[in-house]
């Protein structure tokens, strides 16, 4: 008579045992990949919001507008609107200056809108990943938000924030 060969009742628990532990160990490494992932984008978009700030900043410079208190429209050649809105020679934190030199699906409302913003007070424009927050007051209290706030002189440029603690 054949005996056939196969696993004991132990090397089956042991074998489940390990891979509880492999997972309990390894299971807190991927928990958080959304958040991380939220960050970079916000780290991602705020790059963007300087890089378009400093391009309209030196095309205003070229136009010699740079010192100029605005808003001053300022044409700029490929840029959705051509016009975009400027005061001491950055974009203004309204939708006519920031979000127009910005290429990204941003909305106040909207179901397709990747971005939320809101134009905030004392010259701040609120810009946030949609899947955090409906309004910039959610965002701003879910801790997951970029804030851009406009020159307020020729020799103070904008103020970039990124707040990501919350993502």
């Amino acid at each position: 008579m054949k005996r056939s060969a196969g696993f004991t009742l132990i090397e089956l628990i042991i074998v489940i045992v390990i891979l509880g532990i492999l997972a309990v160990t390894a299971a807190p490494k991927f928990m958080n990949m959304q958040g991380d992932a939220r960050k970079s984008v916000l780290n991602g978009m705020s790059a963007s919001i300087k890089t378009a700030a400093n391009l309209v900043y030196s095309k205003a410079i070229i136009a010699g507008v740079e010192k100029q208190r605005g808003p001053v429209n300022l044409a700029i050649q490929g840029v959705a609107g051509d016009s975009t809105a400027i005061a001491f020679g950055y974009p203004t934190a309204t939708d006519a200056g920031i979000l127009e030199v910005l290429d990204a699906k941003i909305s106040a409302t909207g179901a397709n809108a990747e971005w939320g913003r809101s134009v905030g007070l004392n010259g701040s424009y609120y810009i946030w990943p949609t899947g955090v927050a409906t309004t910039a007051a959610a965002a701003i209290n879910a801790a997951c938000y970029i804030q851009y706030t406009q020159a307020t002189s020729a020799t103070v440029p904008p103020v970039y924030k990124v707040v990501a603690t919350g993502c």
